[in-house]
C-alpha cells in the first residue's frame, strides 16, 4: 500500500503512529513488518508503536497496536489516551464517552474538554488480573506478591499484575537508569514469564506519589507505560506502601491513578499530537 497517511502522537513522550484504518483496507499481516520499519528512530519516522484506528462490531471503535520490535500488544494506556484525543480532536466523533475494543477487552474512557478539543483522557482500566495463571507467571496459581526472582547475578522481591498484558512490579530505593536497559531486558524474558512481561521499577515517595521507571515489552526503555502506572498502584496497594489514589511520576510526565473500592483502575493524563505525513512507499 502506497501513500500511507499516518499521525504520530504521545502520551508523556510515550509515542505512536496511529493510521486510520477504519475501512479495514490495510492488511494486518503486514503490520510487524510494517511497525519495524517505520518506528526505527534514525530510518523511519520513530515511535515506540504503531496503532491502527479500525470499526469495531462491539464498541465505538477499536485498537490495535504493534510494538516497535513488530510484537503485538493486548493493551496500551498511554495509546488508547492518544487515540480517544485523536478521534474526538479530528471529529471522528463528538461525543466525550468513548468505548474502545482492544484485543485483551472493551475499554471505556471520559474525554475532558476545553474549546472543542481534549485536555485530559480517563480510561476505566478495568479490573486488574492478579491469578498468576492468567496474567502469566509459571508455577501454580497464585497472587505473586513479593516473591523473590534472580537476574544479573542479585536477587529481588517483584509483584505480577496484569492491566491486559503482563507487569513485573519492583520496589527500588534508588533511581535505576544505570542498570535499567540490562536488567529490564533480562527480566523482560525471564523464564518466570513465558509471554515475556513489562517490567517497572518503582520508588516509593509517599502514601500518595510514587516514581516509575519503565522497561516496556517489545519495546525498551521508555518515557511513560499508562498500564504500568496501573499495575505499579496495584501493587503498591498490595504490599502496603501507598493508598489507592496515587499521582504517578514517569519519565515523561505524572498519570493520576485511582483503584476504586470496586476494583476497577482508572487512568487519567493527558495525550498530544506531533505531526502528520504520508509514508510515500508502505509495505
Amino acid at each position: 500500500m502506497n501513500n500511507l497517511k499516518f499521525t504520530k502522537m504521545h502520551g508523556l513522550g510515550n509515542d505512536f503512529i496511529i493510521i486510520d484504518d477504519r475501512e479495514k483496507k490495510f492488511d494486518l499481516k503486514k503490520a510487524p513488518d510494517l511497525a519495524k520499519e517505520i518506528c526505527r528512530r534514525n530510518f523511519g519516522v520513530g515511535a515506540d508503536g504503531l496503532v491502527f484506528l479500525r470499526s469495531s462490531p462491539k464498541a465505538d471503535l477499536a485498537m490495535r497496536i504493534f510494538n516497535s520490535d513488530g510484537s503485538e500488544a493486548e493493551m496500551c494506556g498511554n495509546a488508547i489516551r492518544c487515540l480517544a484525543k485523536y478521534v474526538f480532536d479530528k471529529g471522528i466523533t463528538a461525543s466525550d464517552a468513548l468505548s474502545i475494543e482492544t484485543l485483551n477487552d472493551i475499554r471505556f474512557i471520559r474525554l475532558k474538554t476545553e474549546q472543542g478539543k481534549t485536555s485530559l483522557v480517563q480510561v476505566d482500566m478495568g479490573e486488574p488480573i492478579l491469578d498468576s495463571v492468567r496474567i502469566p507467571v509459571t508455577g501454580d496459581s497464585r497472587h505473586v506478591i513479593a516473591e523473590e526472582i534472580s537476574a544479573a547475578g542479585r536477587v529481588y522481591e517483584f509483584t505480577a499484575v496484569s492491566m491486559g498484558n503482563p507487569h513485573c512490579i519492583i520496589f527500588v530505593t534508588k533511581d535505576p537508569q544505570e542498570d535499567l536497559t540490562g536488567l529490564g531486558a533480562l527480566l523482560e524474558r525471564h523464564p518466570f514469564f513465558p509471554e515475556k512481561t513489562n517490567v517497572e521499577f518503582v520508588q516509593v515517595i509517599n502514601r500518595e506519589e510514587v516514581k516509575v521507571w519503565v522497561f516496556e515489552r517489545g519495546v525498551g526503555p521508555t518515557l511513560a507505560c499508562g498500564t504500568g502506572a496501573c499495575a505499579t498502584v496495584v501493587a503498591a496497594v498490595l504490599n502496603g506502601l501507598t493508598d489507592r489514589k496515587v499521582k504517578v511520576n514517569l519519565p515523561g510526565g505524572p498519570l493520576e491513578i485511582i483503584w476504586s473500592e470496586d476494583g476497577r483502575v482508572f487512568m487519567e493524563g493527558p495525550a498530544a499530537f506531533v505531526f502528520s505525513g504520508i509514508i510515500g512507499e508502505a509495505i
